[in-house]
């Protein structure tokens, strides 16, 4: 589970993507903040399909990685952008990180970001009665989590999917019993040295007849610990849902990731045809 931070340099040639979509940069999003210490405060982006006339589009939310204690949103703009061009609203929040935030403020900050989409998406156009959650990694984490545990006040009704792009920490109490938590990688700062919490933490304790859809991606090459942890979560996740399907592909964890950068990429049909089946 210790997940490697990765630089992703951005080619200035793919910039042409651009012209079909519109950015809206560090939009405010937060009523409350979570953490002790917040400098700056999380904000988010929304990438809007330029020319588009309709007022009633789906709503993707994306969550970025980086095992918790590092990433930034403005690192996938180019997957915004995708998105928009497809005709998707694409909202990127960022969220505070570890160790200046614990996983529950984080959830509680991913909650808040889902929340500020529900009230304010026909602002862009966008449709709130089709809100798509997804992330990569520990984004995947705190998606299921903030839309899955009851506490942090979403109403699982209310989101019509769920995409789990390689997610992390689908079952942190099993991973933590197994790997207790140390300083490295900040990882008694994110979890804590409590099993209630692990199991707070853990979004497959959370699974019920109720919970939204999902579509689910897993790296061939990932790491054993996703692998481990995506397969309990199927298992799972099939007393709800027996036709769920992961997607298995031959790539590593952060090119599961980087696929989105390419507008060409077969995964943006996926998505929107998931999103079509469960609007």
């Amino acid at each position: 589970m210790r997940l490697s931070c990765t630089v992703i340099v951005l080619l200035s040639g793919f910039l042409f993507v651009g012209c079909a979509s519109k950015k809206f940069t560090d939009v405010s999003y937060l009523k409350t903040s979570t953490a002790a210490t917040v400098v700056p405060t999380p904000k988010l982006n929304v990438f809007v399909p330029r020319n588009s006339k309709s007022k009633q589009l789906p709503v993707l939310i994306f969550v970025h990685g980086g095992n918790w204690n590092s990433g930034r949103k403005g690192t996938y703009d180019l997957l915004g952008r995708n998105f928009a061009r497809k005709g998707v609203i694409t909202v990127i929040p960022d969220y505070t990180l570890s160790p200046n935030a614990n996983y529950d403020a984080m959830a509680q900050e991913v909650a808040q970001a889902i929340q500020w989409t529900k009230n304010n998406s026909s602002k862009y156009n966008g449709n709130p009665n089709a809100i798509y959650l997804t992330g990569h990694s520990a984004g995947g984490h705190l998606v299921a989590l903030a839309a899955m545990n009851p506490k942090y006040g979403i109403d699982s009704a209310t989101i019509s999917g769920i995409i789990l792009n390689d997610a992390a920490g689908l079952d942190m109490k099993k991973y933590l019993e197994e790997n207790p938590p140390t300083a490295t990688d900040d990882y008694i700062a994110t979890w804590t040295t409590t099993p209630a919490k692990w199991k707070d933490a853990s979004p497959i304790y959370f699974l019920n007849k109720n919970t939204p859809p999902f579509l689910i991606y897993v790296g061939d090459k990932t790491y054993t610990s996703i692998k481990v942890g995506n397969s309990r979560f199927l298992n799972a996740l099939h007393s709800f849902q027996p036709q769920v399907t992961p997607i298995a592909l031959n790539k590593k964890h952060i090119p599961m990731v980087l696929q989105y950068f390419w507008p060409w990429s077969d995964r943006f049909e996926e998505v929107t045809n998931f999103m079509k089946l469960e609007k």
